[in-house]
């Protein structure tokens, strides 16, 4: 290992910056998180590195894009302790939330199949006596057991105007009937798939008002084409991370 990190060109932190974008300073903090195998020093005490240390920050910037700065980070870290076993664990991780991103997205399409027009609520719908009752609604708490979810967190999209439940007239409970169960159920999944609440807000109420799935085609074509180069990205940073192990011997 000694002999990988001190044999070969020496580099300048400004010859490892300028040859990324980066900046020296930048090339500093990476080495300080470990990120960097450590750099030799001169008498004088100025940092030097190698071709070695240029594979590991090409690994890194790969990294990111498909595992995001924390896990990339994390990654480098472990493989310049020594821990390869828990940089693969930690992209093993990565590859499980993808396809979990992947299924969600899958849930939001076939739940989007389902929709029909007649499931659209009606403008200003009423409300009366057999609300609760007789119409099959539910109330926050059970909708909120059903979704994995708190109830202060369906008050929050009824405040960005997600869902517009109704109030019993006897209790003053709020009271979701079938197309506010549906438009829930769309926010939390648009919600997992990394959508903010200002964006999906607009799309229910197309669907409100279309009562049918094309309001939302744009959106999961982007999400189908963020998660392919996510998917993509990994490969990348995997053929680098492949690279700069060898190099490492």
């Amino acid at each position: 290992m000694g002999k990988n990190l001190q044999s070969g060109e020496r580099l300048r932190p400004v010859d490892l910056a300028r040859g990324h974008g980066l900046s020296t300073q930048a090339v500093r903090n990476y080495e300080e998180a470990g990120i960097l195998p450590a750099a030799a020093r001169t008498p004088h005490g100025y940092r030097t590195y190698t071709p070695l240390h240029a594979r590991a920050l090409r690994a890194f910037l790969a990294l990111v894009p498909g595992h995001g700065h924390p896990t990339a980070t994390s990654i480098m870290r472990a493989v310049n302790e020594g821990a390869a076993q828990e940089a693969f664990r930690l992209i093993d991780e990565s590859h499980a939330q993808l396809l979990d991103d992947r299924r969600t997205l899958r849930a939001v399409e076939n739940a989007l199949r389902d929709l029909e027009p007649s499931t659209a609520p009606e403008p200003g719908g009423g409300s009366g006596p057999a609300t609760a009752s007789g119409t099959g609604g539910t109330f926050i708490g059970p909708l909120a057991d059903r979704l994995g979810i708190r109830p202060a967190t369906l008050r929050k999209w009824e405040r960005a105007g997600l869902v517009r439940p109704r109030r019993d007239p006897l209790t003053g409970y709020r009271v979701y009937d079938e197309a506010d169960v549906r438009d829930a159920r769309l926010a939390h999944q648009l919600r997992r798939g990394g959508y903010p609440l200002e964006r999906i807000a607009p799309l229910i109420a197309q669907v409100r008002a279309a009562g049918g799935l094309e309001p939302l085609e744009a959106a999961l074509g982007d999400w189908h084409g963020r998660l392919s180069a996510r998917g993509r990205a990994m490969l990348t940073g995997a053929a680098e991370l492949e690279a700069y192990l060898r190099e490492r011997g």
